[in-house]
């Protein structure tokens, strides 16, 4: 039966160990390393097996995956109490910045390790994550990798660690431009005379359907925009602001640049 341990259990933490008990994996083979109590009583009761620090791990029972899930700012504390189960265990993380290198420097060069980047749809197990994954991960690491990532959302590998950058930039981060969009089209609904309720309404619903239009639909994203674009209507005459000279297009590519910079620059 395969063990794996989760260490932290934030927002991120705990859509991965609810996507696993949704899976059908026994509870008692998901352990949990998280200082919060609080985060505790969620899991217990289900029968996960929880633990307030590492050394109150088992000391005769090792696990075959460790997951990371905690930020990038404390990995330097954290992780170094992991590097005992190297030679036996695969190591995953979902922190923002921190390369294999990095991890390779404190787990060793022999440690079977696979970054990934989700993202927090993952939350309704609607999320895509990305992931790169060193030399020393054998394919069934591997397959067992997919499972347990796929148990939030849709997976994929990398052919290189670098273009996890540009992943974080488009679905990393993509979420919070899509509840902008949202803020935004509640904002103007105010501004033409909508009440605030019936405005964030039509802007949350209409982002989330059109989302799962999307999903369903076999057409593709351009055939959508232009089956809600009839010739001289009001579509139209929006999208003619938002598509003049790539306007939109222009902005949000900029915007994803700088996310990109951004995320290249964590990891220096």
């Amino acid at each position: 039966m395969l063990k794996i341990l989760l260490v932290g259990c934030g927002r991120m933490g705990e859509a991965l160990a609810n996507g696993w008990l949704n899976q059908g994996r026994d509870p008692a083979c998901i352990w949990v390393v998280e200082p919060n109590q609080k985060s505790a009583h969620k899991f217990i009761s289900k029968g996960v097996r929880f633990y307030l620090a590492p050394d109150q791990l088992p000391p005769d029972d090792t696990p075959n995956v460790i997951i990371f899930a905690v930020k990038p700012q404390v990995m330097d504390e954290v992780v170094p109490s992991y590097a005992r189960f190297a030679s036996t265990t695969m190591f995953a993380s979902i922190a923002a910045g921190r390369t294999i290198e990095y991890l390779e420097t404190i787990l060793g060069i022999d440690a079977a390790i696979v970054r990934v980047m989700p993202n927090t749809p993952a939350a309704v197990s609607r999320g895509i994550s990305c992931a790169f994954a060193n030399n020393n991960v054998s394919s069934t690491q591997r397959e067992i990798c997919n499972e347990l990532i796929e148990a939030v959302g849709e997976f994929h590998w990398l052919e290189s660690e670098s273009q996890i950058d540009a992943v974080t930039a488009v679905s990393g981060s993509g979420p919070a431009y899509v509840f902008l969009l949202s803020e935004c089209l509640a904002k103007a609904g105010i501004k033409l005379g909508l009440s605030k309720n019936l405005a964030e309404r039509l802007g949350r619903v209409t982002i989330s359907g059109s989302g799962e239009l999307l999903h369903q639909s076999t057409e593709d994203v351009v055939t959508l925009r232009q089956n809600v674009t009839s010739s001289g209507g009001t579509t139209e005459a929006a999208l003619s602001l938002l598509m003049s000279d790539d306007r939109l297009e222009t902005l949000l590519y900029d915007a994803i640049q700088k996310a990109f910079k951004r995320s290249k620059e964590l990891a220096h």
